[in-house]
Protein backbone atom coordinates (compact mmCIF):
# COMPACT_ATOMS: atom_id res chain seq x y z
CA UNK A 1 0.00 0.00 0.00
CA UNK A 2 1.56 3.09 -1.54
CA UNK A 3 1.00 5.37 2.10
CA UNK A 4 2.23 9.31 1.17
CA UNK A 5 2.36 10.74 4.71
CA UNK A 6 3.52 13.98 3.16
CA UNK A 7 0.84 14.36 0.89
CA UNK A 8 -1.22 13.12 3.90
CA UNK A 9 0.46 15.89 5.80
CA UNK A 10 0.18 18.57 3.32
CA UNK A 11 -3.64 17.86 2.49
CA UNK A 12 -4.30 17.95 6.23
CA UNK A 13 -2.50 21.34 6.21
CA UNK A 14 -4.97 23.02 3.23
CA UNK A 15 -8.06 21.53 5.15
CA UNK A 16 -7.21 22.93 8.33
CA UNK A 17 -6.52 26.16 6.44
CA UNK A 18 -9.61 26.39 4.67
CA UNK A 19 -11.13 25.46 7.81
CA UNK A 20 -9.83 28.52 9.39
CA UNK A 21 -10.40 30.88 6.51
CA UNK A 22 -14.28 29.91 6.33
CA UNK A 23 -14.56 30.33 9.53
CA UNK A 24 -13.22 33.98 9.76
CA UNK A 25 -15.49 34.87 6.98
CA UNK A 26 -18.29 34.05 8.54
CA UNK A 27 -17.34 36.21 11.39
CA UNK A 28 -15.98 38.94 9.41
CA UNK A 29 -12.68 38.91 10.42
CA UNK A 30 -11.32 37.83 6.86
CA UNK A 31 -11.61 39.32 3.21
CA UNK A 32 -13.94 38.02 0.84
CA UNK A 33 -13.37 38.43 -2.86
CA UNK A 34 -16.90 38.49 -4.34
CA UNK A 35 -18.08 37.22 -7.64
CA UNK A 36 -19.20 39.35 -10.31
CA UNK A 37 -23.40 39.37 -10.05
CA UNK A 38 -23.38 37.89 -13.21
CA UNK A 39 -21.75 35.08 -12.47
CA UNK A 40 -23.27 34.49 -8.89
CA UNK A 41 -26.58 34.43 -11.14
CA UNK A 42 -25.84 31.84 -13.12
CA UNK A 43 -24.38 30.00 -10.31
CA UNK A 44 -27.99 29.74 -8.62
CA UNK A 45 -29.80 29.45 -11.74
CA UNK A 46 -27.70 25.92 -12.09
CA UNK A 47 -28.29 25.06 -8.92
CA UNK A 48 -31.91 25.45 -8.82
CA UNK A 49 -31.64 23.83 -12.52
CA UNK A 50 -29.97 20.42 -10.62
CA UNK A 51 -32.36 20.39 -7.76
CA UNK A 52 -35.40 20.48 -9.84
CA UNK A 53 -34.46 18.04 -12.60
CA UNK A 54 -33.59 15.06 -9.17
CA UNK A 55 -36.76 15.78 -8.14
CA UNK A 56 -38.77 15.38 -11.62
CA UNK A 57 -35.97 12.74 -12.29
CA UNK A 58 -37.09 10.79 -8.99
CA UNK A 59 -41.16 11.28 -9.42
CA UNK A 60 -41.43 10.57 -12.54
CA UNK A 61 -39.66 6.94 -12.20
CA UNK A 62 -41.78 6.54 -9.07
CA UNK A 63 -44.58 7.45 -11.67
CA UNK A 64 -43.40 4.93 -14.30
CA UNK A 65 -42.61 2.43 -11.88
CA UNK A 66 -44.40 2.57 -8.49
CA UNK A 67 -42.52 -0.83 -7.44
CA UNK A 68 -39.74 0.14 -5.22
CA UNK A 69 -37.70 -3.48 -5.57
CA UNK A 70 -38.44 -3.24 -9.45
CA UNK A 71 -36.58 0.35 -9.39
CA UNK A 72 -33.34 -0.95 -7.70
CA UNK A 73 -33.02 -3.64 -10.20
CA UNK A 74 -32.94 -0.91 -13.47
CA UNK A 75 -30.46 1.46 -11.11
CA UNK A 76 -28.03 -1.82 -10.63
CA UNK A 77 -28.68 -3.10 -14.17
CA UNK A 78 -27.96 0.93 -15.41
CA UNK A 79 -24.49 1.05 -13.30
CA UNK A 80 -23.63 -2.01 -14.34
CA UNK A 81 -24.34 -0.81 -18.11
CA UNK A 82 -26.40 -4.39 -18.72
CA UNK A 83 -29.46 -4.60 -20.73
CA UNK A 84 -32.88 -4.50 -18.31
CA UNK A 85 -34.28 -8.10 -18.93
CA UNK A 86 -37.73 -7.51 -20.42
CA UNK A 87 -40.34 -7.45 -17.87
CA UNK A 88 -44.46 -8.52 -18.12
CA UNK A 89 -46.41 -5.52 -17.35
CA UNK A 90 -49.37 -6.09 -14.28
CA UNK A 91 -51.68 -5.52 -17.80
CA UNK A 92 -50.05 -8.34 -19.77
CA UNK A 93 -50.14 -10.38 -16.45
CA UNK A 94 -53.65 -10.35 -16.38
CA UNK A 95 -54.55 -11.08 -19.12
CA UNK A 96 -52.27 -14.00 -19.46
CA UNK A 97 -54.53 -15.26 -16.15
CA UNK A 98 -57.75 -14.43 -18.20
CA UNK A 99 -56.79 -16.58 -21.12
CA UNK A 100 -55.82 -19.51 -18.79
CA UNK A 101 -58.71 -19.83 -16.80
CA UNK A 102 -61.19 -19.34 -20.06
CA UNK A 103 -58.97 -22.07 -20.99
CA UNK A 104 -59.98 -24.26 -17.93
CA UNK A 105 -63.54 -23.51 -17.75
CA UNK A 106 -63.81 -23.96 -21.06
CA UNK A 107 -63.50 -21.80 -24.01
CA UNK A 108 -67.08 -22.11 -25.65
CA UNK A 109 -68.85 -21.13 -21.79
CA UNK A 110 -70.25 -18.12 -21.42
CA UNK A 111 -68.03 -16.93 -19.02
CA UNK A 112 -65.22 -18.20 -20.50
CA UNK A 113 -65.35 -15.99 -24.04
CA UNK A 114 -66.04 -13.28 -22.25
CA UNK A 115 -62.63 -14.17 -20.50
CA UNK A 116 -60.97 -14.58 -23.62
CA UNK A 117 -62.33 -11.19 -24.85
CA UNK A 118 -61.34 -8.85 -21.83
CA UNK A 119 -58.30 -10.63 -21.54
CA UNK A 120 -57.09 -10.27 -24.70
CA UNK A 121 -57.63 -6.11 -24.80
CA UNK A 122 -55.63 -6.75 -21.28
CA UNK A 123 -53.21 -7.36 -23.22
CA UNK A 124 -52.86 -4.66 -25.45
CA UNK A 125 -53.19 -2.05 -22.92
CA UNK A 126 -50.21 -3.59 -21.30
CA UNK A 127 -48.51 -3.94 -24.85
CA UNK A 128 -49.87 0.32 -25.18
CA UNK A 129 -48.08 0.42 -21.51
CA UNK A 130 -44.96 -1.15 -22.10
CA UNK A 131 -44.44 0.93 -25.60
CA UNK A 132 -45.33 3.78 -23.21
CA UNK A 133 -42.67 3.18 -20.77
CA UNK A 134 -39.88 2.73 -23.04
CA UNK A 135 -40.40 5.53 -25.32
CA UNK A 136 -40.48 7.69 -21.82
CA UNK A 137 -37.05 6.12 -20.26
CA UNK A 138 -35.39 6.83 -23.46
CA UNK A 139 -37.14 10.38 -24.71
CA UNK A 140 -37.18 11.79 -20.89
CA UNK A 141 -35.51 10.02 -17.74
CA UNK A 142 -32.59 9.19 -20.09
CA UNK A 143 -31.67 13.11 -21.02
CA UNK A 144 -32.07 14.28 -17.17
CA UNK A 145 -29.74 11.30 -16.32
CA UNK A 146 -27.41 11.78 -17.95
CA UNK A 147 -27.36 15.93 -17.27
CA UNK A 148 -27.10 15.12 -13.78
CA UNK A 149 -24.57 12.52 -14.48
CA UNK A 150 -22.11 14.30 -16.99
CA UNK A 151 -23.01 17.37 -17.28
CA UNK A 152 -23.67 18.19 -13.55
CA UNK A 153 -20.51 16.60 -12.29
CA UNK A 154 -18.31 18.74 -15.02
CA UNK A 155 -20.45 22.16 -13.67
CA UNK A 156 -19.54 20.71 -9.82
CA UNK A 157 -16.20 20.47 -10.21
CA UNK A 158 -15.32 23.69 -12.32
CA UNK A 159 -17.26 25.63 -9.21
CA UNK A 160 -15.07 23.75 -6.77
CA UNK A 161 -12.21 25.07 -8.71
CA UNK A 162 -12.82 28.38 -8.71
CA UNK A 163 -14.08 28.38 -5.10
CA UNK A 164 -10.33 26.97 -4.16
CA UNK A 165 -8.90 29.96 -6.48
CA UNK A 166 -10.56 32.40 -5.01
CA UNK A 167 -9.63 31.20 -1.46
CA UNK A 168 -6.06 31.22 -2.64
CA UNK A 169 -6.89 34.48 -4.00
CA UNK A 170 -7.91 35.85 -0.26
CA UNK A 171 -4.74 34.62 0.78
CA UNK A 172 -2.79 36.19 -1.29
CA UNK A 173 -4.27 39.58 -0.59
CA UNK A 174 -4.27 38.98 2.91
CA UNK A 175 -0.62 38.28 2.94
CA UNK A 176 0.12 41.43 1.20
CA UNK A 177 -1.77 43.28 3.16
CA UNK A 178 0.30 41.80 6.33
CA UNK A 179 3.95 42.77 4.43
CA UNK A 180 2.66 46.26 3.11
CA UNK A 181 1.90 46.55 7.48
CA UNK A 182 5.35 45.32 8.30
CA UNK A 183 7.00 47.41 6.28
CA UNK A 184 4.89 50.78 6.93
CA UNK A 185 5.30 50.20 10.46
CA UNK A 186 9.06 49.73 9.84
CA UNK A 187 9.62 52.52 8.06
CA UNK A 188 7.98 54.44 10.68
CA UNK A 189 9.31 53.34 13.75
CA UNK A 190 13.00 51.30 12.60
CA UNK A 191 14.12 48.59 15.00
CA UNK A 192 17.53 49.35 15.21
CA UNK A 193 19.10 52.29 16.23
CA UNK A 194 21.36 53.95 13.57
CA UNK A 195 23.95 55.60 15.66
CA UNK A 196 26.69 52.97 15.12
CA UNK A 197 27.22 51.42 11.93
CA UNK A 198 26.41 47.40 13.14
CA UNK A 199 22.68 48.74 13.50
CA UNK A 200 22.31 50.44 10.76
CA UNK A 201 23.74 47.59 8.81
CA UNK A 202 20.74 45.25 10.21
CA UNK A 203 18.16 47.93 10.39
CA UNK A 204 18.79 48.10 5.87
CA UNK A 205 19.00 44.29 6.11
CA UNK A 206 15.69 44.19 7.48
CA UNK A 207 14.24 47.11 5.68
CA UNK A 208 15.48 44.90 2.10
CA UNK A 209 13.84 42.11 3.87
CA UNK A 210 10.47 43.58 4.22
CA UNK A 211 10.43 44.69 0.61
CA UNK A 212 11.51 41.44 -1.21
CA UNK A 213 8.75 39.88 1.14
CA UNK A 214 6.28 42.85 -0.17
CA UNK A 215 7.38 41.97 -3.81
CA UNK A 216 7.38 38.37 -3.24
CA UNK A 217 3.43 39.10 -2.11
CA UNK A 218 2.27 41.36 -4.89
CA UNK A 219 4.07 38.78 -7.48
CA UNK A 220 1.91 36.01 -6.06
CA UNK A 221 -1.06 38.05 -5.34
CA UNK A 222 -1.00 38.97 -9.58
CA UNK A 223 -0.71 35.09 -10.36
CA UNK A 224 -3.52 34.33 -8.16
CA UNK A 225 -5.51 37.02 -9.05
CA UNK A 226 -5.00 35.84 -13.42
CA UNK A 227 -5.77 31.92 -11.95
CA UNK A 228 -8.91 33.44 -10.51
CA UNK A 229 -9.89 35.62 -13.52
CA UNK A 230 -9.49 32.65 -15.69
CA UNK A 231 -10.79 30.51 -14.08
CA UNK A 232 -14.27 32.44 -13.27
CA UNK A 233 -14.54 32.85 -16.85
CA UNK A 234 -14.48 29.20 -17.25
CA UNK A 235 -17.01 28.77 -15.20
CA UNK A 236 -19.42 31.40 -16.96
CA UNK A 237 -19.04 29.82 -20.46
CA UNK A 238 -19.90 26.55 -18.92
CA UNK A 239 -22.78 27.95 -16.43
CA UNK A 240 -23.84 29.88 -19.23
CA UNK A 241 -25.33 26.49 -21.65
CA UNK A 242 -27.71 26.24 -18.62
CA UNK A 243 -29.94 28.12 -21.25
CA UNK A 244 -29.42 25.62 -23.73
CA UNK A 245 -29.79 22.13 -21.25
CA UNK A 246 -33.80 24.07 -20.30
CA UNK A 247 -34.33 23.87 -24.25
CA UNK A 248 -32.96 20.32 -24.42
CA UNK A 249 -35.45 19.18 -21.28
CA UNK A 250 -37.96 21.40 -22.98
CA UNK A 251 -38.31 19.19 -26.17
CA UNK A 252 -37.28 16.24 -24.34
CA UNK A 253 -40.90 17.13 -22.30
CA UNK A 254 -43.01 17.81 -24.90
CA UNK A 255 -42.18 14.47 -26.40
CA UNK A 256 -42.84 12.59 -22.73
CA UNK A 257 -46.54 14.60 -22.96
CA UNK A 258 -47.08 13.24 -26.49
CA UNK A 259 -45.99 10.05 -25.44
CA UNK A 260 -48.59 10.00 -22.41
CA UNK A 261 -51.25 11.39 -24.50
CA UNK A 262 -50.84 9.14 -27.40
CA UNK A 263 -50.75 6.04 -24.40
CA UNK A 264 -54.03 7.31 -22.88
CA UNK A 265 -55.62 7.82 -26.33
CA UNK A 266 -54.98 4.13 -27.38
CA UNK A 267 -56.04 3.13 -23.64
CA UNK A 268 -59.19 4.74 -24.60
CA UNK A 269 -59.84 3.38 -27.70
CA UNK A 270 -59.30 -0.16 -26.48
CA UNK A 271 -61.80 -0.35 -23.97
CA UNK A 272 -64.37 1.78 -26.00
CA UNK A 273 -63.95 -1.17 -28.76
CA UNK A 274 -63.96 -3.92 -25.51
CA UNK A 275 -67.24 -2.24 -24.38
CA UNK A 276 -68.87 -2.56 -27.61
CA UNK A 277 -67.94 -5.93 -27.69
CA UNK A 278 -69.64 -6.91 -23.89
CA UNK A 279 -72.43 -4.73 -25.03
CA UNK A 280 -72.96 -6.68 -28.48
CA UNK A 281 -73.65 -9.45 -26.40
CA UNK A 282 -77.04 -10.61 -27.19
CA UNK A 283 -79.62 -12.75 -25.60
CA UNK A 284 -81.05 -15.73 -27.12
CA UNK A 285 -84.36 -16.91 -26.49
CA UNK A 286 -87.34 -16.08 -24.50
CA UNK A 287 -86.54 -19.58 -22.65
CA UNK A 288 -82.59 -19.25 -21.97
CA UNK A 289 -82.57 -15.47 -21.02
CA UNK A 290 -79.63 -16.32 -19.24
CA UNK A 291 -77.68 -17.30 -22.22
CA UNK A 292 -76.27 -14.87 -23.91
CA UNK A 293 -73.66 -15.26 -27.02
CA UNK A 294 -70.56 -13.21 -27.40
CA UNK A 295 -68.65 -11.77 -30.08
CA UNK A 296 -65.76 -13.93 -31.20
CA UNK A 297 -63.09 -14.24 -29.36
CA UNK A 298 -60.56 -14.50 -32.56
CA UNK A 299 -62.03 -11.45 -34.24
CA UNK A 300 -62.07 -9.73 -31.41
CA UNK A 301 -58.80 -9.05 -32.41
CA UNK A 302 -59.49 -6.74 -35.11
CA UNK A 303 -61.52 -4.37 -32.93
CA UNK A 304 -64.45 -3.82 -35.18
CA UNK A 305 -65.74 -0.22 -35.09
CA UNK A 306 -69.36 0.28 -33.94
CA UNK A 307 -72.29 -0.56 -36.46
CA UNK A 308 -73.84 2.29 -38.54
CA UNK A 309 -77.33 2.94 -39.35
CA UNK A 310 -78.35 0.43 -42.13
CA UNK A 311 -76.57 -2.37 -41.26
CA UNK A 312 -78.47 -5.67 -41.04
CA UNK A 313 -78.56 -8.05 -38.40
CA UNK A 314 -79.54 -11.55 -39.15
CA UNK A 315 -81.15 -13.41 -36.71
CA UNK A 316 -79.74 -16.89 -37.76
CA UNK A 317 -76.53 -15.81 -38.26
CA UNK A 318 -75.97 -13.14 -35.50
CA UNK A 319 -73.16 -11.16 -38.35
CA UNK A 320 -74.08 -8.13 -40.00
CA UNK A 321 -74.04 -7.49 -42.95
CA UNK A 322 -71.06 -5.53 -44.84
CA UNK A 323 -71.53 -2.16 -45.02
CA UNK A 324 -70.18 0.39 -48.72
CA UNK A 325 -69.27 3.29 -46.91
CA UNK A 326 -68.73 5.15 -50.86
CA UNK A 327 -72.44 4.17 -52.03
CA UNK A 328 -74.32 4.41 -49.15
CA UNK A 329 -76.01 8.05 -49.04
CA UNK A 330 -76.68 9.09 -45.38
CA UNK A 331 -77.97 12.70 -44.13
CA UNK A 332 -75.39 15.18 -43.44
CA UNK A 333 -75.40 16.99 -39.49
CA UNK A 334 -72.81 19.46 -39.88
CA UNK A 335 -69.64 19.18 -41.65
CA UNK A 336 -66.63 20.32 -40.74
CA UNK A 337 -62.80 20.09 -40.76
CA UNK A 338 -60.97 18.19 -38.52
CA UNK A 339 -56.50 17.68 -38.07
CA UNK A 340 -55.63 14.02 -37.16
CA UNK A 341 -53.37 13.74 -34.12
CA UNK A 342 -52.63 10.12 -34.45
CA UNK A 343 -52.19 7.52 -37.36
CA UNK A 344 -55.07 4.80 -36.88
CA UNK A 345 -55.37 1.91 -38.81
CA UNK A 346 -58.49 0.97 -40.20
CA UNK A 347 -60.33 -2.18 -38.73
CA UNK A 348 -62.41 -3.25 -41.63
CA UNK A 349 -63.74 -1.93 -44.74
CA UNK A 350 -66.15 0.27 -43.16
CA UNK A 351 -63.02 2.51 -41.42
CA UNK A 352 -60.65 5.00 -42.79
CA UNK A 353 -57.09 4.57 -42.25
CA UNK A 354 -55.57 7.63 -40.72
CA UNK A 355 -51.86 9.90 -40.49
CA UNK A 356 -50.94 12.06 -38.06
CA UNK A 357 -50.90 15.93 -38.70
CA UNK A 358 -53.17 15.44 -42.25
CA UNK A 359 -56.59 17.14 -42.89
CA UNK A 360 -60.07 15.38 -43.26
CA UNK A 361 -63.40 16.68 -43.59
CA UNK A 362 -65.82 15.04 -40.54
CA UNK A 363 -69.97 14.82 -40.17
CA UNK A 364 -72.12 13.05 -38.06
CA UNK A 365 -75.67 10.91 -38.74
CA UNK A 366 -78.24 10.80 -36.74
CA UNK A 367 -78.26 7.33 -34.37
CA UNK A 368 -74.11 7.39 -34.94
CA UNK A 369 -72.15 7.08 -31.80
CA UNK A 370 -70.80 9.72 -30.61
CA UNK A 371 -67.56 8.84 -30.01
CA UNK A 372 -67.35 8.06 -34.11
CA UNK A 373 -67.74 10.40 -37.04
CA UNK A 374 -67.41 9.82 -40.71
CA UNK A 375 -64.58 11.13 -42.54
CA UNK A 376 -63.66 12.01 -46.30
CA UNK A 377 -60.29 12.20 -47.88
CA UNK A 378 -60.82 12.81 -51.65
CA UNK A 379 -62.52 10.11 -52.69
CA UNK A 380 -62.32 7.88 -49.36
CA UNK A 381 -64.88 7.51 -46.82
CA UNK A 382 -65.52 5.81 -43.48
CA UNK A 383 -65.44 6.09 -39.87
CA UNK A 384 -62.75 7.88 -37.56
CA UNK A 385 -62.26 7.92 -33.75
CA UNK A 386 -63.16 11.17 -32.25
CA UNK A 387 -60.30 10.64 -29.83
CA UNK A 388 -57.70 11.03 -33.14
CA UNK A 389 -58.83 14.11 -34.11
CA UNK A 390 -58.40 17.53 -33.14
CA UNK A 391 -62.22 20.19 -34.16
CA UNK A 392 -61.28 22.77 -36.37
CA UNK A 393 -63.67 25.46 -36.49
Amino acid sequence: MDFNVKRLASDAGVFFTRAVQFTEEKLGQAEKTELDPHLENLISRADGTKIWTEKILRQTEVLLQPNPSARIEEFIYDKLDKKLPSRTTNAELLGQYMLDAASDFGPTTTYGSTLITVGEYQKRLGGAEREFLQTSAANFLAPLRNFLEEDWKMIAKEKRLLENRRLDLDICKARMKKAKLAEAKAVAAPDFQETRPRNYVLSASASALLSEEVEKAEHELRVAQTEFDRQAETTRLLLEGISSTHLKHLHCLQEFAEAQATYFAQCHHFMQELQRELNGCATVGPLHSSAVVCPNPISSALLPGPSLPGVVVSSDSQKPSTLNMQQKQVPVTGTRRAKVLYDYDAHDSSELSLLADEFITVYTVPGMDPDWLLGERGNDKGKVPVTYLELLS
